[in-house]
């Protein structure tokens, strides 16, 4: 539905998601479902997905990196394997660590780090924005001046969107941007065709081998020998 290489993103990010709840022993996105199963319990109380819909993040993601990029982080997800531990996961707390870790992944791919992290701090900056306008009281009539009474919003972000949140939040915002995914480019294009011009050429030949070996078999069966030979001698008279 959202593409093939976003499709096989996906499945790789996954792999990944698989791989820590294996070392841990619990899910990533743990703080989001507690946050969701609190606010249920609080009467009145909107929960709200304020994050950018996946597939918009995918596909700009995917579009920022090059040919080479793209072969590289995918050998490297498919083939993580480093053990994660409890003591790994608290030393991420630790916020000079995790600017650390930010840096190395910016210093590696900073077209990604842009895309999944950066655009993502502008977008959940807007998101806890709008949730925060004061709220506007019911009046009685139009001649009453309008009061408004603050809202109280928790929100629930990932640790490494706490610095960008922080740094956005005083200025103008404009997500439009962030939210178009571009067109694809000219080698890219050329990629997919020559993969599902592979992939429809092998299905084709593949086939062409079975029908061939079936009609063989089947040409090989005695009774379908005696048929062609009487049929061979009816036509011969």
């Amino acid at each position: 539905q959202n593409g093939v290489m976003s499709g096989l993103m996906q499945m790789l990010l996954l792999k990944v998601s698989a791989h820590i709840t294996e070392q841990l022993g619990m899910a990533p996105g743990g703080e989001f479902r507690e946050a969701f199963k609190e606010a249920s319990k609080v009467p009145f109380c909107k929960f709200h997905l304020g994050d950018r819909p996946i597939p918009v993040t995918f596909k700009r993601a995917i579009a920022a990196l090059s040919f080479w990029q793209k072969v590289k982080l995918a050998w490297g997800l498919c083939f993580l394997s480093d053990p994660i531990s409890k003591d790994d996961v608290e030393k991420c707390k630790q916020k000079d660590l995790l600017e650390q870790m930010m840096a190395e992944m910016i210093g590696e791919f900073p077209d990604l780090h842009r895309t999944i992290v950066s655009e993502r701090d502008i977008y959940l900056t807007y998101m806890l924005k709008q949730a925060a306008k004061q709220i506007e009281l019911p009046r009685a009539s139009e001649t009453e001046p309008r009061k408004y009474i603050p809202a109280v919003v928790v929100g629930v972000v990932g640790m490494g969107h706490v610095p960008g949140i922080e740094k956005n939040w005083n200025s103008d915002l404009n997500i439009q941007e962030i939210m178009s995914v571009p067109p694809p480019s000219a080698s890219s294009k050329i990629f997919k065709f020559v993969i599902k011009a592979t992939v429809f050429g092998l299905m084709g030949y593949g086939c062409y081998r079975i029908g061939q070996r079936t009609v063989q078999f089947i040409l090989s069966m005695p009774a379908a020998q005696s048929y062609l030979q009487n049929l061979t001698e009816i036509r011969s008279q």
